[in-house]
């Protein structure tokens, strides 16, 4: 893979992005394999979509940019890369999940050890021990190629200890890119459907998130939100339209955002964003997050009822500034008001 120091590489961008824009192919194609549907932008390999019993819950690895520098951890896919970070081997990528659901955690996997929920000599403790469930996969309703856009959707139940249902879930994205960007549109639907309301409880241990790569933790990580703050303290816990994590990954100056879409539930959403490689959204966590155990951020699906949870992932050149990230946020929301 040919690498870019960031003085070269938007250089190089200036002088030949009309042409590239102009022969760039960004046709989204896709494969189905036995236990997983990989997704290639542009002929190149972008990611690869994992529903398999292998893990208790779907997730995509690894992700990456246009270039194809990979953005994502890749422990504990792989235990192989030298310099990664073994701790919660429950970030897997990109996922869906939540710490309780009715009292299961579909967030975490195995037992919870000090080790495991170490990082750089923080402890991060969870919020307790839970039993465990699974996000089991019943069928992919669609993997259509729509030319410069790609749709992968999927049906999954909410599996509990005992091995009956509590619920189904539906996971929907949506990809696209060109030269210098690769986008992601994500729905999740839980629909309470088997007689009985679902409990989305109050815990910090959710709900969409991303592992990312070393070069996008700290001392280097550049993580900045919509409100303008900058820095772990200022972004964990705190609402915000979007939250963006910018550093350099094998040469390349990039950034990965996630935005809030501004129809979901409790809009500007809540923020589990850590320093140490942990990229979360969680509207639910409250108590946790204002450290109040007064507060209740659960959300209870009535029975028959569903919810549906929107977010749109950005992987770009360059820091938020340089990505116009603003910009490029005013315009999804105002895309999502049509």
């Amino acid at each position: 893979m040919t690498c870019f120091h960031k003085t070269g590489y938007l250089l190089a961008l200036v002088i030949l992005l009309p042409s590239v824009l102009a022969a760039a192919d960004e046709t989204v194609k896709f494969q189905k394999l036995a236990d997983s549907v990989e997704v290639f932008i542009g002929g190149k390999a972008f990611t690869t979509y994992y529903l398999g019993p292998n893990s208790p819950k779907p997730y995509m690895a690894p992700l990456r940019s246009a270039l194809g520098t990979v953005v994502t951890r890749g422990f504990p896919m792989r235990t192989d890369i030298p310099g990664e970070r073994h701790d919660h081997p429950h970030h897997r990528g990109l996922f869906f999940a939540h710490g309780d659901i009715n009292g299961i955690d579909f967030w975490g996997e195995g037992p919870p050890t000090r080790a495991a929920q170490t990082a750089n000599g923080v402890y991060y403790p969870t919020a307790g021990e839970l039993l465990r469930g699974r996000t089991v996969l019943q069928e992919i309703d669609e993997v259509k190629s729509h030319g410069k856009s790609g749709t992968l959707k999927a049906e999954f139940e909410l599996i509990g200890p005992d091995g009956k249902p509590i619920g189904s879930e539906t996971q929907e994205y949506t990809f696209s890119g060109d030269a210098s960007l690769r986008t992601i549109d994500c729905a999740f639907t839980l629909t309470a459907d088997q007689g009985a309301p679902v409990k989305m409880g109050d815990t910090k241990e959710g709900t969409f998130a991303i592992r990312v790569v070393n070069g996008l933790t700290e001392p280097n990580l550049k993580m900045v939100n919509s409100e303008g703050k900058a820095g772990v303290d200022q972004i964990w816990g705190k609402r915000a339209n979007w939250v963006d994590y910018s550093g350099e990954v094998d040469g390349e100056s990039l950034g990965i955002a996630i935005f809030d879409n501004p129809a979901n539930l409790r809009h500007p959403t809540y923020w589990h964003a850590r320093d140490y490689g942990l990229f979360a959204v969680n509207p639910f966590g409250e108590h946790e997050f204002y450290h109040d155990s007064k507060r209740d951020g659960s959300f209870t699906i009535a029975k028959g009822e569903s919810l549906t949870l929107r977010y749109r992932v950005v992987i770009h050149h360059g820091d938020v500034a340089e990505a116009r990230i603003a910009a490029a946020y005013n315009s999804y929301a105002a895309e999502q008001g049509k």
